[in-house]
């Protein structure tokens, strides 16, 4: 599940694509460069598409992006979560590649992304959580619209799991768009929207949105803040522990990252 601070990461392995691009054209004998960038966060909450998946706790996470000069790339990247969350969930760790590239001051980006949740199944059946999306994004300046789709069931909602004469949720999709601007050297401000869609469950359609805050430092470092809030139904992503212990995961809440990139 694609947090605030994989996209960041994405940022930065776009800005590294942006910066071969020179040496690449200038010379079609040229052998293109391979890239490798790492990351690692913590985050005070795992929060994706506006809703926590670590019951409002830290997590830990990190990934590895490969990044060819002809703009392919292939990447994985992990979190800790809550396995009350994501019943009986040992992680999450994503696997995704594709093809990004700029024609002035336009960038596009296409590409799939597999979830795997080691161990996770919803709570009562054998329906595993691992969903495929096929995602594509245009970017102009400032402005990012991108669009996911589900290949196969949305995070394991079908009849089996559900029992509800429905069918599958194949087809589900979110659609977001995201602005960032630099207002001083090292700080900058975003915002973004998003709408998830679940075909034949649509109780559990919502609406996220999002504004942060973050400063770069020397050494790869990055610092943020963000607000994040849903207008999902409440009863529906209320998670209890075992201790009956009940949180509202897609409420509003605040989102603080310290990044390390490499």
């Amino acid at each position: 599940m694609k947090p605030y601070t994989k996209r960041t990461a994405l940022n930065t392995l776009l800005a590294s694509l942006l910066a071969a691009a020179p040496a690449i054209h200038a010379s079609d004998t040229a052998t293109p460069p391979l890239a490798l960038s790492t990351n690692v966060s913590l985050v005070s909450q795992y929060v994706f598409r506006g809703i926590s998946y670590s019951q409002e706790r830290p997590a830990i996470q990190g990934g590895f992006d490969l990044a060819h000069g002809s703009g392919l790339y292939l990447g994985v990247w992990g979190t800790s979560v809550s396995d009350d969350a994501l019943n009986d969930a040992s992680g999450e760790i994503d696997v995704y590649g594709g093809y990004a590239n700029t024609l002035g001051d336009f960038g596009y980006d296409i590409g799939l992304l597999q979830f795997i949740f080691p161990g996770g199944r919803i709570d009562g059946t054998r329906e595993k959580y691992d969903t495929l999306e096929l995602y594509a994004g245009v970017t102009w300046k400032f402005l990012n619209l991108k669009y996911s789709h589900t290949l196969g069931d949305y995070f394991g909602f079908n009849d089996k799991s559900f029992g509800l004469g429905r069918g599958d949720s194949k087809g589900s999709y979110y659609v977001e768009a995201n602005l960032t601007h630099e207002f001083l050297p090292g700080w900058t401000a975003s915002a973004h929207v998003g709408h998830q869609y679940v075909r034949n469950y649509g109780e559990y359609n919502f609406t996220d949105w999002k504004i942060g805050l973050e400063k770069s430092f020397d050494g790869g470092w990055q610092a943020g803040l963000a607000w994040v809030d849903t207008d999902a139904d409440k009863p529906l992503y209320t998670v209890c522990d075992d201790g009956r212990h009940c949180k509202n995961t897609a409420s509003a809440k605040w989102l603080v990252h310290l990044t390390r990139s490499f």
